[in-house]
């Protein structure tokens, strides 16, 4: 199977590349290329200036583009029907197993044990290093916002207990969280911009991670130390554990809790990468190998399978390990999921927009536009990343960001016939844009600043300085391998 269509054999593991419906209007490509930048416009006002929840500014957005573009009100609204069930239909499955998996990571104490594995084997020059590596391992399977609420604990824990300037360890921790939330599948953005852009996602996952490890350097521990020096604060009087607080004689008691094993809980970690991987590297090897393993290689890579695998797997060595009841199992299970109704509404009517991009052709005549420009995989590169830091910049949402991009990307990949490595690599260069410059009008950004305490100057001159050198790092990353997949 050729690695360009392996997405496009299996309907419904990610957001399908629908086939555009025959054009809705007749408008002047002038008119066109104005209904986008007014949809979006609408997006960004209603965002940031009226606050509206992102999933009813996007179904806003995308109404007002099909009409400003001529489009009737019954095809507008047909064309954001489809692009929602699409998206929602084929990420919203991945997202709820991700969402799933990191809740069982949490709740029987897995995640503690990676983390104090590590960080018990570090010196304190080596703990930025370590704490990068935690922030990415964590951020590997779970949402941004729940890896985030979940490190920031350890995070403080960490500097209490080692006597290490809170800023060495939030910053790589925080860069490698973000960087796998904005370069690495299974999250919602990449998620959604392989499936709008069709690219294939073991090759994205790959070419993410290889990105994403100089990335998290830079912007890490190298940033960090620097960053400490700019702002030097206290370690917030927050998330006093019972060891904090233990007598003498009672911490080897609380150590000693039932919780899985490092080896164990890094295995199911890994497992679903390593499987989305193998079925990427078999079909380069052998792409028209037809024997039965390559067909059984081929359903575990799937992305949806491949999770399913990790979360029954979990369920057993996350649960036993954490000597979690059945009955606590299911009700982590069931927890995780209420938390990513938001995620997945938003995710889908990106989708809805997208698709009113595609059926009105305003999309086909933006591609036009950038094909005309320059059509070399640098530039489009570029472009993409530039239009993701925009939409970044005014909305505040990496997810918006990129699901936006991605489907003003979209008729590009047709039109220059990208192979398979250039479509990844445009997703990374979409991802790296989405991160760019967070700021107030990010949730995040808030998160930071009254979690450890920071001032307004203070969290832009540490956190938004870090996720700026995240994108740019990211963006050139993604240049120097176009050099050799282009």
């Amino acid at each position: 199977m050729a690695m360009s269509n392996l997405l496009a054999s299996v309907p419904g593991m990610l957001v399908s590349a629908a086939d555009p419906v025959p054009p809705t209007t007749t408008a002047p490509e002038w008119v066109l290329i104005l209904a986008a930048l007014v949809g979006i416009a609408t997006i960004v006002v209603l965002i940031t200036w009226v606050k509206l929840h992102p999933f009813l500014s996007l179904v806003i957005g995308a109404i007002v583009t099909g009409l400003v573009a001529g489009m009737s009100a019954t095809q507008t609204v047909t064309s954001f029907s489809t692009g929602f069930g699409n998206t929602a239909g084929g990420v919203g499955v991945l997202i709820a197993l991700g969402a799933i998996y990191g809740k069982l990571l949490a709740d029987s104490g897995g995640a503690d044990r990676v983390v104090d594995t590590l960080v018990s084997k570090a010196s304190a020059a080596a703990l930025p290093w370590v704490m990068g590596l935690v922030g990415a391992l964590i951020g590997l399977p779970m949402f941004f916002e729940v890896g985030l609420v979940l490190l920031v604990p350890v995070i403080i824990l960490v500097a209490r207990r080692s006597g290490v300037s809170l800023i060495k360890i939030a910053i790589p921790t925080l860069a490698g969280l973000s960087a796998m939330h904005g370069l690495v599948p299974p999250h919602p953005g990449p998620l959604a911009a392989i499936g709008l852009i069709g690219a294939n996602l073991g090759l994205t996952l790959a070419f993410g991670v290889l990105i994403a490890i100089p990335t998290v350097i830079v912007a890490g521990p190298l940033f960090g130390r620097l960053a400490a020096r700019w702002v030097d604060v206290p370690v917030p009087a927050l998330f006093q554990t019972a060891e904090d607080t233990a007598q003498p004689g009672e911490t080897a008691a609380i150590q000693a809790r039932k919780r899985p094993g490092f080896g164990a809980t890094l295995f199911s970690i890994l497992l679903p990468v390593f499987l989305m991987l193998l079925a990427a590297i078999v079909d380069i090897v052998a792409p028209n190998d037809t024997s039965a393993v390559k067909g059984i290689v081929d359903f575990l890579g799937k992305p949806m399978i491949a999770l399913l695998i990790a979360v029954l797997v979990g369920m057993v060595v996350l649960g036993r390990g954490g000597a979690m009841s059945a009955k606590q199992v299911g009700a982590s299970v069931s927890s995780s999921l209420p938390a990513i109704a938001g995620i997945l509404l938003i995710v889908g009517a990106g989708g809805g927009f997208k698709q009113v991009l595609v059926d009105s052709t305003i999309g086909t005549v933006i591609a036009h536009a950038i094909s005309n420009v320059g059509g070399a995989l640098p530039v489009v590169l570029f472009f993409a990343w530039l239009v993701a830091v925009l939409i970044r910049v005014a909305t505040g949402s990496a997810t918006v960001a990129t699901i936006t991009a991605a489907g003003i990307m979209q008729p590009l990949v047709h039109d220059l016939h990208m192979s398979a490595g250039g479509s990844a690599l445009l997703v990374l260069a979409i991802g790296a844009g989405s991160l760019f410059l967070s700021h107030v009008n990010d949730a995040g950004f808030w998160l930071i600043k009254e979690y450890f305490d920071l001032s307004i100057p203070q969290t832009l001159k540490t956190w938004s300085v870090m996720e700026c050198l995240i994108s740019v790092v990211g963006l050139v990353g993604a240049l120097i391998l176009g050099l050799f997949v282009g």
